[in-house]
C-alpha cells in the first residue's frame, strides 16, 4: 500500500468538514448548497482516482471503475456525505473517502478485477431535511417510494423541487435500481459511533447486523391533584408511575446481550411544582440485532408497563409508531472482512450496529457488510467526533485485502 493513505483520507475529511451550510459549525443538509459543493469535491477526487463519475437522479455521487469486462456487475462501496446539524467530521464521509482512496490505490497498482467497483456518496442518510431518509440508497436498492417526492421541508420546498434545483431528474429515479445482474453486494466502512472497539483497544470490527428498531409513545394517565392536600396513599401520580416504567424499560434491556432500550423524551401535561401530575408521555426506543429478540423485549416491556399501571391505579397506553426489521450482514462478506483483519495481525471483533446506515436499504436486495472503525470516546453526531489517521489506514488496508480476497473467492458468484 502507498505510504500515508490514512493521512490522505484524514486530510480530505478535514477538507470536506470546511464545506458547511452554517459558517460556525458543520451542517451539510441534503440537496443544500453545501451538499452541492461537497458533491463536486468528491466527484473530482473520484475522477483523480480513475473513475467515471456522475450525479444520479437522487443526488448521489457515483464513481465507477470498470472491471476487465466492460459493464460487469459491480461491488458497491458507499456511505453518506450529508450530516446532522452541528455534526462531527467522520460520520459517513469516512466510508466514502476510504472507498475513493482504495480505488486510487488499485489504479496505481494497475490491478483490474473481473467485476467493476463503484464508490457511492449518498446524500440523504441523516434525514434532517425531509421526514423520510435513505432516499439515495433506497433508489439504488429499488425500494424508493415515489410518494416521498411530495414531502416538504420546513420552508415548504418539496423533495421533488429540491432535486430539480440540484440538477437531478426525479422522473428517472426508478432506473437507478440495482439487482443481482448489476451489483454483487454493498460494503460500508463507518465509525463505530460507540465505545466497544476503544474499550478493547481495537482499530476495527466486523458488523454482524444493523439492529432492528421499534419506537413508540407511552401515555400514562393518573389524576391531577393539589400537592398539599391529597394524601400520599390516595394519589394516582402519573409521573411516579412513569418513573417506575422507565426503570422497568432500563432493567429489561440490561439483562440481555446486544439489546438496548431507551426513554429519551418525557413530557408532562399542565405541569406545575405544586400539582400532582395527571398525564405524562414518554418515548420508547428498543433495538436488537435479532428481530425475535426485539419483539420479545417489546412484549415484556408492554406487560411491565401494564402491570405498573395497575399497581398504581393508573392507565397506560402504548402506541408503537415505527418498526424496522434488522439487517443481517452477509456471512461470506463478513468472513472475508474478518480474514482481512487477521491478515494484518489484528484480532477480529464482531459486533452489531445499533445505529442505522445506508446499508439497511439493501436488506433482502443485495448481500451487505460493514466494517466499523474505532472512534474516540464512542462520540458521534458531535464536533468532538474523531477517528485517528492510523485507524483509518488500518480500515483502508482491510478493505483492499477484502476486495482482493473477494476476487480470488470468485467475486461474481
Amino acid at each position: 500500500m502507498a505510504d500515508g493513505l490514512g493521512d490522505l483520507i484524514y486530510s480530505r475529511i478535514g477538507e470536506l468538514a470546511r464545506i458547511s451550510d452554517d459558517p460556525d459549525r458543520l451542517t451539510r443538509i441534503y440537496l443544500s448548497p453545501a451538499h452541492k459543493q461537497a458533491a463536486g469535491v468528491v466527484a473530482q477526487w473520484m475522477r483523480e482516482a480513475g473513475m467515471g463519475v456522475r450525479i444520479d437522479a437522487t443526488g448521489n455521487v457515483v464513481g465507477r471503475r470498470e472491471g476487465s469486462t466492460p459493464q460487469a456487475p459491480a461491488i458497491l462501496i458507499g456511505s453518506h456525505i450529508d450530516t446532522v446539524r452541528d455534526a462531527g467530521q467522520f460520520d459517513g464521509c469516512l466510508g466514502v473517502l476510504i472507498g475513493i482512496a482504495v480505488v486510487a490505490e488499485l489504479a496505481a497498482r494497475q490491478v483490474v478485477y473481473p467485476f467493476a467497483i463503484e464508490v457511492l456518496a449518498f446524500g440523504d442518510e441523516e434525514g434532517v431535511r425531509f421526514p423520510s431518509a435513505l432516499g439515495g440508497s433506497r433508489a439504488l436498492a429499488g425500494t424508493f417510494d415515489p410518494a416521498v417526492l411530495d414531502e416538504c421541508d420546513e420552508q415548504g420546498v418539496s423533495r421533488r423541487q429540491a432535486l430539480v434545483a440540484f440538477g437531478c431528474d426525479p422522473g428517472t429515479i426508478a432506473s437507478e435500481a440495482r439487482n443481482a445482474a448489476t451489483a454483487l453486494g454493498y460494503v460500508e466502512v463507518h465509525i463505530e459511533q460507540g465505545p466497544v472497539l476503544e474499550a478493547e483497544d481495537l482499530a476495527v470490527g466486523v458488523v454482524t447486523a444493523i439492529s432492528g428498531a421499534t419506537r413508540g409513545v407511552v401515555e400514562v394517565t393518573g389524576e391531577t391533584g393539589h400537592a398539599g392536600t391529597v394524601p400520599m396513599h390516595g394519589r394516582r401520580d402519573a409521573l411516579a408511575a412513569a418513573a417506575d416504567m422507565v426503570l422497568a424499560v432500563e432493567a429489561r434491556a440490561k439483562g440481555e446481550k446486544d439489546l438496548v432500550a431507551t426513554v429519551g423524551r418525557l413530557s408532562l401535561t399542565n405541569a406545575a411544582g405544586n400539582t400532582i401530575p395527571g398525564k405524562v408521555q414518554f418515548s420508547l426506543d428498543v433495538r436488537a440485532p435479532l428481530d425475535a429478540q426485539r419483539a420479545t423485549a417489546v412484549a415484556d416491556i408492554k406487560a411491565a408497563i401494564a402491570r405498573i399501571a395497575a399497581q398504581r391505579n393508573a392507565a397506560a397506553q402504548v402506541t408503537l409508531t415505527h418498526d424496522a426489521a434488522a439487517t443481517p450482514c452477509d456471512a461470506r462478506l463478513m468472513q472475508l472482512l474478518s480474514e482481512g483483519i487477521e491478515s494484518i495481525g489484528l484480532r477480529v471483533r464482531h459486533l452489531p450496529s445499533g445505529a442505522g446506515h445506508d446499508a439497511m436499504a439493501f436488506r433482502g436486495r443485495l448481500p451487505v457488510a460493514m466494517l466499523f472503525v474505532r472512534c474516540k470516546g464512542g462520540i458521534s453526531h458531535h464536533p468532538a467526533e474523531h477517528a485517528s489517521a492510523a485507524d483509518i489506514d488500518v480500515a483502508a488496508r482491510v478493505l483492499l485485502t477484502f476486495i482482493d480476497a473477494y476476487a480470488r473467492d470468485g467475486g461474481n458468484r
